[in-house]
């Protein structure tokens, strides 16, 4: 319930004062010399968001590539095909798997205000190890 009301009270000192939250002002927040935490939080978290976009866009080249093998193997033998169901599956799975780390991350600093950081930067850090992973599948096949 304090947390509650902690956040209830920073949205409305935000709301109130006219203006924006540090973390909600890109451009005053200098991320190569952050030294508050909400500065450091707010970059860890836009180093999370930087990553989950190149994965996505990493992940939408590997399941093309995943349909041309779907398609190429289809062609020898139907039961080959399942290249598209088996990504699908571990992304998923791995899904599942970065979502409880990160969170298990945070309870280094739990209720703290160091806590988000620590998350967004297990993210992120475990986004980019995923993209290198989806890439190297791709080139693998030669995409």
């Amino acid at each position: 319930m304090n947390r509650a009301l902690l956040l209830a009270g920073l949205i409305l000192f935000g709301l109130g004062s006219g203006s924006s939250p540090v973390w909600a002002q890109d451009e005053a927040v200098n991320c190569e010399n952050a030294m508050a935490q909400s500065e450091m939080n707010f970059c860890a978290n836009k180093d999370y968001e930087a990553a989950d976009k190149e994965l996505n866009a990493i992940y939408k080249k590997t399941m093309a590539a995943m349909k041309d093998t779907d398609k190429e193997l289809g062609a020898i033998n139907e039961n080959y095909v399942g290249a598209v169901d088996a990504l699908k599956k571990a992304q998923r799975a791995w899904i599942d798997y970065r979502d409880g780390q990160c969170e298990l991350a945070g309870f280094e600093a739990r209720g703290g205000s160091m806590e988000p950081m620590l998350v967004s930067g297990c993210l992120a850090d475990l986004t980019k190890k995923r993209t290198a992973e989806l890439k190297g599948l791709t080139e693998g096949l030669g995409n």
